[in-house]
């Protein structure tokens, strides 16, 4: 098998236990994701397969969430994960909602979650707060929210749902602690869906059941060309030839940058151009 698989995870299990369980089903050993989701999170989680996972740096970097969030609480990992506590603040209304998501749309800054997998002085920071350490100079970064709106609000509860477009390295729990301390109101999120990632949608993607075979596996692939947004350069069989041992080739009228090489309809490389020099980088055969 070669190619992309767009998976829907379920809510409590982790990105990992999904790539287990293909490697289970198919036998194939050389499977890996795209952007990890939390247990607590579901939706579409971009698995290449076979030697498709060396592709997996050029798939599309833009994600799309739908988030839900409870206001007037509080969370140790910004989330229903962890230990939940009552703010006691007045309920907020959706005028003040409204008034302040402008703040985070855009390039902001934020500072991961401590119970993230983000490293800080060579260690993962979930372990430093599991351990009850949680560093008070956890660098912040940037990140782009290209679109930010409300999808429900429910005034009663202080449920509130949004739809969420934004970069890679967005932590959405991160976005609703944000959201909770400008509305002085506490927030934390009690549910995640990815909608949309590496230009994989939801509507699209499938569920791994109990009953998953191989065969049901392999009518999911995606050809990769499907996927990835990058120039495509045919390779003739001398070029072919030179490609299966690492060897530049010249050929006119090729965008200098990233590029797939294809013969047959199959991408059987990635590489480079400059100046009409073609420099494989990544051999798929």
């Amino acid at each position: 098998m070669f190619g992309f698989l767009n998976i829907n995870k379920p809510s409590g299990i982790t990105s990992h236990g999904i790539i287990s369980k293909l490697r289970k089903i198919t036998g194939i050993k050389q499977i890996g994701h795209a952007g990890t989701l939390d247990p607590l999170a579901s939706g579409v989680l971009p698995v290449a397969v076979g030697k498709a996972s060396r592709l997996i740096d050029f798939m599309e970097e833009d994600k799309r969430y739908t988030a839900g969030l409870l206001l007037g609480k509080a969370s140790n990992t910004y989330d229903t994960d962890g230990v939940v506590k009552d703010t006691g603040y007045r309920k907020i209304t959706s005028e003040e909602i409204s008034e302040i998501l402008p703040l985070f749309t855009g390039t902001i800054k934020q500072i991961p979650p401590a119970f993230s997998a983000v490293h800080y002085n060579g260690k993962r920071l979930y372990e430093m707060a599991r351990k009850g350490h949680i560093p008070d100079d956890i660098p912040s970064r940037e990140v782009i929210i290209y679109n930010l709106k409300v999808l429900d609000f429910d005034y009663e509860h202080q449920a509130l749902k949004l739809d969420v477009s934004c970069s890679k390295g967005t932590y959405i729990r991160s976005l609703v602690n944000d959201i909770g301390e400008t509305l002085k109101s506490g927030a934390v999120m009690f549910e995640l869906i990815r909608t949309k990632s590496s230009g994989l949608t939801l509507e699209n993607s499938f569920t791994l059941t109990d009953g998953c075979r191989k065969e049901d596996i392999s009518k999911r692939i995606i050809n990769p060309l499907d996927v990835l947004k990058l120039p495509v350069v045919n390779a003739n069989e001398e070029e072919y030839k030179k490609i299966l041992n690492g060897n530049k080739f010249k050929k006119k009228g090729c965008p200098n940058g990233n590029i797939l090489i294809v013969k047959d309809n199959k991408i059987i490389a990635f590489g480079t151009v400059e100046n009409d020099i073609i420099q494989p980088k990544r051999v798929l055969l």
